[in-house]
């Protein structure tokens, strides 16, 4: 088999105990799409981003998630809610078997900080298999900021990158770009899902490996079935996007040792930088019409 039907299902979610309305969404979902094999929701569209939620996994949500996947036969990516483990919260998604087995758990590495804080980040990738389908990783949310996470999926094998995400700023539409680019430099299925309603302003995308936008959601409740074609990413992979740019082999193949990722390297320029706080207040855009004057000189005027 090298196509598999993958749900994303945008959920309309406020910030609170939503396992009710994931059921609701997934029952709904399985019986208008009963073809489809995964479905994969928000990040922290469980509880929402209340770290006081944390669990313990296994724990009383997860087995109330696990049930649900069992029931439907699906592999399920349930977004992800907050994480107790040795006395630290992490951002913790689950990735549930279609016999409601929980096969493997991923923290998200890149908390996002200053907001999200009191939060751990994971140390470890995560790609995990589908028998007979073929190879998915896992990342959450600002992981997607930071280009190694994904290029270490690809590295690993991932031809399908899931992507929970909970945005509700006004960064979204850069976040689109990154998935395209994530998909185009990694020949790689990108598949973000956001929320929408109080939780997060929606706009999940689902990217092909060639980067062409397959489905762009707008700001409501929406389901998102589609079907991803394994055959794709390898034709892909192995002639290059479009027939040209093969940057993975280039990448593979290239005699480069960069100083960037040397054991103790340190960048003089990144610790010009100074600590990773909240900005204050007129430190964020520039000065009112300074944005005026930089573009009328370079329209040359």
């Amino acid at each position: 088999m090298t196509t598999f039907a993958i749900a994303g299902i945008q959920l309309d979610a406020p910030v609170a105990d939503n396992l009710d309305r994931i059921g609701q969404q997934v029952d709904r979902t399985m019986a208008r799409f009963p073809w489809v094999r995964m479905i994969i929701l928000g990040e922290l569209c469980v509880f929402g981003p209340r770290p006081s939620t944390a669990q313990s996994m296994p724990g009383p949500a997860e087995a109330h998630l696990c049930s649900l996947a069992r029931k439907h036969s699906i592999w399920l990516i349930p977004g992800s809610m907050y994480e107790m483990a040795n006395g630290k919260i992490f951002n913790t998604s689950p990735v549930i078997d279609p016999n409601g087995e929980v096969v493997a758990r991923y923290r998200k590495m890149y908390p996002f900080l200053p907001f999200e804080k009191g939060v751990a980040g994971g140390a470890e990738c995560l790609v995990f298999d589908v028998p007979e389908v073929g190879r998915f990783g896992l990342s959450i949310c600002y992981d997607s900021w930071f280009p190694e996470t994904t290029r270490t999926l690809a590295w690993l094998g991932a031809e399908v990158v899931l992507h929970p995400t909970l945005t509700n700023t006004i960064d979204r539409e850069l976040e689109l770009t990154i998935s395209r680019a994530s998909a185009i430099t990694n020949q790689c299925y990108f598949i973000d899902i956001n929320s929408c309603g109080e939780l997060a302003y929606g706009r999940s995308i689902v990217v092909g490996p060639e980067g062409d936008v397959i489905h762009q959601a707008g700001d409501a409740q929406e389901i998102i079935p589609v079907i991803v074609d394994f055959a794709r990413v390898r034709r892909t992979r192995r002639n290059g996007l479009l027939g040209m740019a093969q940057p993975l082999k280039s990448f593979r193949d290239a005699a480069l040792d960069y100083p960037t990722y040397a054991k103790g390297a340190v960048s003089a320029a990144l610790g010009d930088l100074g600590e990773l706080e909240m900005p204050g207040a007129g430190e964020v855009r520039p000065r009112p019409g300074a944005d005026i004057k930089v573009s009328r000189i370079a329209r040359g005027g």
